[in-house]
């Protein structure tokens, strides 16, 4: 129940971001924010649902989980279900394959998050002209850099559909292995063009950079000190499809490194909460009061020893130093760490494409049937894990997902809190402001209910309530994104 003393504020819904979701504020009469909640008010089910259903189905399902990362969902459950049937090698075509699959998907992913929803914020800055503050106003502003990100998404699709038939929930990944080679003719396309993308990636890496080198006052905006989680290779490499986990303390510790992910049971718990049907994951030894931790590009190129391929390395050195060696716990450099993430996506793709056992036809490996699998990969947005076991007639009859979004769900909490204590004085809301907060949690790219891309135009109404429950303030936002104060 809500204190007598206490006033609330409600985002609903937070705009520019996957999915539908809402912040709600609650204050004292100093003004101080006592409680940030973000609540995702889409209840999705898949974890239900899916009982019942053939295993050899379920990669392909799961894929509607998300227009925008479906592969992602595609490939950790063809991992799981690579266990269901006994495997757990695949052939060297098959796992190259998957790779590229998911390189291609992270590139696309990657250029769409910043590209179309967050340019406009860096920019323009966060309180500027709404009427420009979108990527109508980014193409045109700057037409060269918005042509750019939608060659790149472009690009990353390409792949997609060269590998799975469609550039949106199509179908690769088969238990053991995958269902189609990939042409020499299909492959040479990919190489055409690769060098562009390269360099493309290359100044989105730069721009970053200097947008974030030049501006100070982003460095503490939503900043937290926080735990990461990650995929690592056995080397101590960025790893987006396969390794253990990974995780350190804000300094620098390591809490656990080169974990079987098989065994996540172990050091992770997820907490149930009324307002939210997003779970609060949380490391087990730490409690759910410290032991909520951060996942993404973030976690990642923080987390990693090295990156393996000698741009994105140069790009991980220049990031790092920029925190003198430790890690670079600012909530608006996942921005940065997101695009050195795509040039390590560019030049992966570039091997991938000339390593001649991409072109191979040994596809499909087979083992014994088990009833237990779990698959785990690193999403564009942070750690995904799909877990699944099955009857003597191979049907679901349990299943859980931990979604990356979920994982960042208290760090993007704290960062709400943080911004609007800077921010907000109690008073008078203004779309500036809303945007703030909002930039917040864009940060993370959140895929708030694994939906579709929403680009801003959801409607939006806030209202400030005072203790004896009169409205001191509303602002109305239409799918216009015209501003009204009531």
């Amino acid at each position: 129940m809500m204190s007598e003393q206490m006033r609330r504020i409600a985002i609903d819904p937070v705009t520019r971001v996957e999915g539908h979701g809402k912040i709600t504020l609650l204050m004292d009469a100093e003004n101080r924010v006592h409680e940030a909640r973000l609540h995702i008010v889409e209840f999705r089910g898949f974890e239900k649902f899916i009982q019942g259903r053939p295993y050899g189905e379920v990669p392909t399902f799961v894929q509607r989980l998300c227009g925008i990362c479906p592969v992602s969902h595609h490939l950790a459950a063809a991992k799981a279900v690579d266990q269901l049937v006994g495997v757990d090698a695949l052939t060297p075509t098959s796992l190259k394959l998957r790779q590229l699959l998911h390189f291609g998907q992270t590139l696309q992913s990657h250029a769409l998050h910043f590209f179309h929803l967050s340019s406009p914020d860096l920019l323009f800055g966060f309180g500027s002209d709404v009427a420009q503050r979108n990527i109508v106003g980014v193409i045109e502003k700057h037409p060269e850099l918005a042509l750019k990100g939608v060659k790149l998404r472009k690009y990353g699709q390409q792949i997609i559909a060269a590998i799975s038939g469609k550039r949106v929930h199509g179908s690769a990944a088969v238990p053991g292995g995958m269902n189609k080679s990939l042409s020499r003719e299909e492959r040479n396309v990919l190489l055409a063009g690769i060098a562009d993308i390269k360099q493309w990636a290359q100044e989105a890496v730069a721009l970053n950079e200097q947008v974030h080198m030049s501006h100070p006052e982003n460095h503490s905006f939503g900043a937290l000190n926080t735990h990461f989680l990650g995929m690592i290779s056995p080397k101590g490499e960025l790893e987006i499809y396969h390794g253990g986990l990974r995780a350190r303390d804000p300094d620098g510790g390591t809490l656990f490194d080169q974990f079987d992910y098989r065994g996540y049971q172990e050091i992770i718990r997820e907490e149930v909460r009324p307002w939210s049907y997003m779970k609060f994951p949380y490391f087990t030894a730490l409690g759910k009061e410290n032991g909520w931790y951060r996942v993404g590009p973030l976690a990642r190129v923080n987390n990693c020893d090295v990156i393996s391929t000698p741009l994105a390395e140069e790009a991980r050195q220049r990031f790092r130093a920029f925190a003198d060696g430790g890690f670079v716990q600012d909530t608006l450099a996942y921005h940065w760490a997101r695009m050195i993430e795509t040039l390590y996506c560019a030049e992966s793709i570039e091997l991938l494409l000339n390593d001649e056992d991409i072109s191979g036809n040994d596809l499909v490996v087979t083992g014994e049937k088990r009833s237990e699998g779990i698959g785990v990969i690193e999403a564009p947005r942070g750690t995904l894990f799909h877990h699944y076991k099955i009857d003597e007639q191979g049907l679901i009859e349990k299943a859980n997902l931990i979604v990356s979004t979920t994982s960042n769900n208290q760090a993007m909490n704290e960062s709400v809190r943080s911004v609007a204590n800077e921010y907000l004085d109690g008073n008078e809301i203004t779309e500036g402001l809303l945007n703030h907060l909002e930039v917040a949690v864009r940060a993370y790219d959140p895929c708030l209910s694994c939906a579709t891309h929403a680009l801003g135009k959801m409607p939006l109404q806030v209202e400030l309530i005072d203790a004896d429950g009169a409205v001191v303030d509303c602002l109305t936002k239409g799918v216009n994104g015209s501003i009204e104060r009531a």
